[in-house]
């Protein structure tokens, strides 16, 4: 199956009101050309969820700059100073989430848990409105899946039918996301015909990927 589309069919089917994962560590391994489209677009209310806010003008702070997020959910937004005025403003909705608990998340998203348990922000602001359950004696937090609309995920080499490979720390939260989304966009650096990948390198089955396009 071909799923290499241009860039303006890959992203005509994400709505106002969607949620969007944009994968990407402090914007290495985020999918610049699939945010900028989003951008052009003209999408609005958008729930975003993402690792961090970027930088201004770069990664998800291109998005931040266009003010057409509803909601933002992430661990870090300390290099975008766009970011915390708008939270500060009352412009925007942030959460903020402990970074290992939000890719922990993400996966029991895509791995159809239900769920799961940690100690991670207890006697915080963290653990407002969520269950605590004890266990031998100690408290944990149930934290629930997180899981969105789309996911914008970059690869550095694809081929046809979505089977990817990730370059180094740029893998970061991009498989992790492209499993717990009902419509993954990927931006591939490198598109090659089916069977000239190494099935052993492959780090992200096709399965998951639904629309390809050139990087």
């Amino acid at each position: 199956m071909n799923k290499v589309k241009t860039i303006d069919e890959a992203i005509g089917l994400i709505k106002d009101g969607d949620s969007i994962m944009i994968a990407g560590f402090m914007t290495v391994g985020t999918p610049e050309l699939l945010v900028d489209a989003v951008v052009a677009a003209g999408l609005k209310d958008l729930t975003i969820i993402c690792n961090d806010a970027g930088t201004p003008g770069k990664g998800a702070g291109k998005i931040v700059d266009a003010k057409i997020i509803k909601k933002y959910i992430t661990n870090h937004i300390g290099l975008n100073p766009f970011c915390g005025k708008q939270m500060s403003n009352g412009e925007l909705d942030v959460t903020l989430i402990p970074q290992g608990t939000m890719a922990e998340r993400i996966r029991a998203g895509g791995a159809g848990l239900g769920g799961f348990l940690t100690p991670t922000g207890l006697g915080t602001v963290v653990e407002e409105g969520k269950q605590i359950i004890k266990i031998e004696g100690k408290d944990y937090l149930l934290e629930l899946p997180l899981k969105a609309d789309v996911a914008l995920i970059k690869a550095y080499r694809a081929d046809r039918s979505g089977n990817l490979i990730f370059r180094k720390s740029a893998r970061n939260f991009n498989p992790l996301m492209a499993t717990a989304c009902e419509y993954v966009i990927v931006e591939a650096e490198h598109i090659e015909d089916v069977g000239c990948l190494d099935p052993d390198a492959v780090m992200l089955p096709g399965i998951f990927i639904d629309a390809i396009i050139q990087g």
